[in-house]
């Protein structure tokens, strides 16, 4: 391949990784959708394993630079030891996860020669994609953060089908429909004529079954209010001195202003200390709660076996006499926020200060407590994991998910972190209610619409019914199976057009 053929295709491929980013919320550029995946499918046609290679390491490498630059925020809360890192960082991280988006390409390549140029083109590119996003996901503890059916999010009818084959599927759909303009392009005679019709068919199946899934009858309304509490603290003063008193005095004011509720919903580490060993500050929360409610918040926990003491990232239930009644720990930590991987050969500190490592909880878990639905906490990071929300054995009736997203101040990663959420919610048939520290909290219904929300930066309270719960959908019943089924009904064919090697 000539140098400048190369030149060009490079260009064209990291020019579309950074538009990508366009097609996720909070932009949403749902028209963006074609023009991206159409010219890489272009762009890796014809070439060999090697070249691909190198263009989807580009395409990734800058997708994923301009999408978790929000990332580097969280560097400059302690800017003094850390802000030199916030760039490098993301640097880094970006070219580590391109290695995904190179496999998938690569894969694609040894795999396109050998079949008829169009529609199959298109869904190879689909399932070496999405193959390589769901590795994402799930190796060295995972990182599905901006999976490409993400770009569904935002359109009420458009993400529906998640119930069905969850958001990996929906990437696959995502790719397969973007990239079909491009297979028309690159496609010959009757195989033209069938890739046109499915890029003019597939769209308009996808709208009208999700629009359909719409118009069913609507549960029962549960009859139980929440109250979810934003107490808005920047990062830079969580910590300091006198922190958990001002914490402690804001989230009472707060709790205790309006009607009466069920549930009163706290967010991550609300109040920065151990609040299960403070009996004082358990007192005054009491006094502000609501008569008969329940409180619901985000803390941390210590537990001591012999001469090692274990701490978690915890959520923990209160009743208004200050009598803790459950509890949950973080299962799904952050990778050097909340731990150090391989500590012995990786010589980075957290960035986040605290005594210790924390250690993770059992998993999943569904919380049984008086009065209200049963409930699967979600805490912060955990939410973004598809099929590792809710407990397998006794299902929940609505997820909670508190969280902490003041890290990356005003950028565009708390709304993404809001997007998994609303998607989590359509897979499960489940509502989420989302407390956060500094926004964004909201309270979504099972079918991924937001019904409230506060947004970054705003002190205050939603006071909501929560939403029903819909019957268990079919992505909750077989998780990824779903989406490995949806790929081999298109990838079977797509196969069985393989050229004859001999002309």
């Amino acid at each position: 391949m000539p140098l400048a053929c190369i030149a060009i295709r490079i260009v064209l491929v990291c020019g579309t990784g950074a538009a990508s980013v366009l097609l996720l919320p909070p932009f949403s550029m749902l028209p963006l959708t074609p023009v991206v995946w159409s010219v890489l499918l272009i762009c890796l046609t014809g070439t060999s394993a090697r070249m691909a290679a190198v263009l989807g390491f580009f395409f990734g490498s800058f997708q994923f630079c301009f999408g978790l630059s929000w990332i580097a925020e969280s560097f400059y809360v302690d800017a003094a030891r850390f802000g030199a890192l916030g760039v490098p960082s993301v640097a880094a991280l970006s070219v580590f996860l391109a290695v995904f988006p190179a496999l998938a390409a690569t894969v694609f390549a040894l795999l396109s020669r050998y079949i008829h140029p169009g529609l199959p083109t298109a869904v190879i590119l689909a399932c070496t994609w999405t193959g390589a996003e769901w590795l994402r996901g799930h190796l060295l503890t995972g990182f599905p953060w901006n999976l490409a059916g993400y770009a569904l999010t935002d359109f009420d009818g458009l993400r529906q089908p998640a119930a069905w084959v969850g958001s990996y599927g929906m990437s696959f759909l995502v790719v397969l429909i973007g990239a079909l303009p491009g297979a028309t392009w690159v496609s010959t005679g009757r195989h033209r004529r069938t890739t046109i019709a499915a890029a003019l068919l597939m769209p308009l199946v996808l709208w009208s079954s999700g629009n359909l899934r719409l118009l069913r009858k609507e549960p029962e309304p549960t009859g139980v209010f929440l109250r979810v509490v934003q107490g808005n603290f920047p990062q830079t003063e969580k910590w300091d001195t006198g922190a958990d008193q001002r914490a402690l005095s804001r989230y009472a004011s707060l709790s205790s202003a309006g009607r009466e509720v069920d549930i009163v919903l706290w967010p991550e580490t609300a109040f920065p200390g151990y609040l299960d060993e403070n009996a004082d500050a358990r007192a005054r929360i009491s006094a502000s709660l609501p008569r008969d409610s329940l409180l619901m918040t985000g803390a941390l926990a210590r537990r001591k076996v012999g001469d090692l003491t274990y701490y978690y990232n915890a959520l923990q239930v209160y009743d208004d006499r200050g009598s803790i009644l459950n509890s949950y720990a973080k299962h799904h930590l952050v990778p050097f926020g909340e731990y150090t991987p391989l500590p012995d050969w990786v010589p980075l500190d957290r960035i986040v200060d605290s005594v210790g490592d924390f250690s993770p909880g059992p998993g999943p878990r569904t919380l049984v407590l008086p009065k209200i639905p049963p409930v699967a906490p979600a805490i912060c990071y955990e939410i973004i994991f598809p099929g590792h929300v809710v407990e397998g054995q006794l299902r929940s009736s609505w997820i909670f998910n508190p969280t902490n997203d003041a890290w990356f101040g005003i950028s565009i990663g708390p709304r993404q972190h809001l997007a998994s959420a609303q998607m989590r919610a359509v897979e499960e048939g489940l509502p989420v209610v989302r407390a956060a520290n500094t926004g964004v909290s909201a309270v979504i219904d099972a079918n991924g619409r937001i019904l409230q929300q506060l947004d970054i930066g705003v002190t205050g309270t939603i006071d909501s019914e929560l939403p029903p719960a819909l019957p268990k959908t079919l992505y909750a019943r077989f998780g990824d199976w779903m989406f490995v089924i949806l790929a081999a009904l298109f990838a079977a064919p797509a196969l069985m057009t393989r050229i004859d090697l001999r002309s």
